[in-house]
């Protein structure tokens, strides 16, 4: 390797250190915590300090090997490696300033949710079937890979598939609309089908792993919900369900807080049979997973049909966007602004 090829490759690797923003496990290591407890670390799914800094005391204890000593000793070092006290709203508000947006392709749904869709934060997407759920989801997939110049996130995707609805065909009809590589857009784009509730928790120990590894900044889980309703039946089981979402949507944040990750998951909605539905309620249907996902998500909207290949989206619950609706359609090459019909 050429004086100049190996001066490019170094500039690449500070970029690439620069833009992932977060520090890997072995960083303690040099706080004097051994390199055999640093590997069970990452083999329990702890491959960023920030992970370990932001985990419970127990949940480390959990880990074999780590005794109550060790643990102290760790979440000492990493709290004081990853700033978790105080700061300024100025400080803040300059942080926030500085989150990037994902574009969905369509302007009318990017000015919806302010400039596009939020990193660092959880969006959820419900409505019934047809709606465009799994549209945007493939959109982002995409648009998430375009250069920051371009609305884009310019890193990969990790995409979770719950229903086997994803379809890479899908992708390189939207990477035609860019004028992008199809090959470049499928290898940048990670997949896995999810087969149960346990399964779907392990994924995200691997994504964890991956994205320690490579710049992303999209994942997807489509469905979120979709698992716990055939893994877990009953009111018996409710009170098990909602504690293993609770657990499986902590990690979701967790990763979004550590990596800057947009995160979109999609859920599926059920009719209200219990007399909630009334003349005051005009929407009869209401999104699964109760408060345990109504608290858990950042953004939530809703999507329902329109007239033709038309869909509305409403911002159903947000921190800072009004409640407000946009349209947008569905076409060959994704998501795009409404057609007359």
């Amino acid at each position: 390797m050429s004086g100049l090829e190996m001066q490019h490759q170094e500039e690449v690797m500070d970029e690439e250190e620069e833009v992932v923003g977060h520090m890997l496990t072995e960083k303690l290591e040099e706080c004097g915590i051994q390199a055999a407890d640093v590997k069970k670390l990452k083999e329990a799914g702890y491959y960023t300090v920030e992970s370990i800094a932001f985990t419970a005391k127990k949940q480390l204890l959990t880990i074999k090997g780590i005794s109550e000593a060790k643990a102290d000793k760790i979440l000492s070092e990493a709290s004081r490696l990853v700033p978790m006290g105080f700061t300024t709203a100025t400080e803040f508000h300059q942080r926030r300033s500085e989150l990037i947006s994902i574009t969905t392709g369509s302007s009318e749904l990017d000015k919806l949710l302010g400039g596009g869709l939020e990193t660092g934060s959880i969006t959820e997407l419900f409505g019934e079937f047809r709606t465009g759920k799994s549209q945007i989801c493939h959109m982002l997939a995409v648009t998430c890979q375009l250069p920051v110049a371009m609305n884009g996130g310019e890193g990969k995707c990790l995409y979770i598939d719950t229903e086997g609805t994803f379809r890479p065909e899908r992708l390189l009809a939207i990477a035609e609309r860019y004028g992008l590589s199809g090959e470049e857009i499928l290898d940048n784009v990670a997949y896995a089908r999810a087969y149960n509730t346990d399964h779907q928790m392990q994924l995200l120990v691997q994504a964890a792993g991956m994205m320690s590894e490579s710049r992303f900044s999209l994942l997807v889980v489509d469905s979120a919900t979709s698992l716990y309703r055939t893994d877990f039946s009953g009111r018996g089981e409710l009170s098990a369900r909602q504690m293993h979402m609770a657990r499986f949507l902590r990690n979701l944040q967790r990763l979004a807080d550590e990596f800057g990750v947009a995160v979109v998951i999609t859920n599926q909605v059920v009719a209200q049979v219990d007399g909630g539905a009334s003349m005051f309620n005009a929407d009869p249907k209401k999104p699964i997973g109760g408060n345990i996902m109504a608290h858990s998500s950042t953004t939530r909207l809703s999507l329902r049909k329109g007239r033709g290949e038309n869909r509305i989206c409403k911002v159903y619950d947000s921190p800072c966007l009004p409640e407000s609706e946009a349209m947008f359609s569905i076409g060959a090459h994704g998501i795009a602004d409404p057609v007359d019909n």
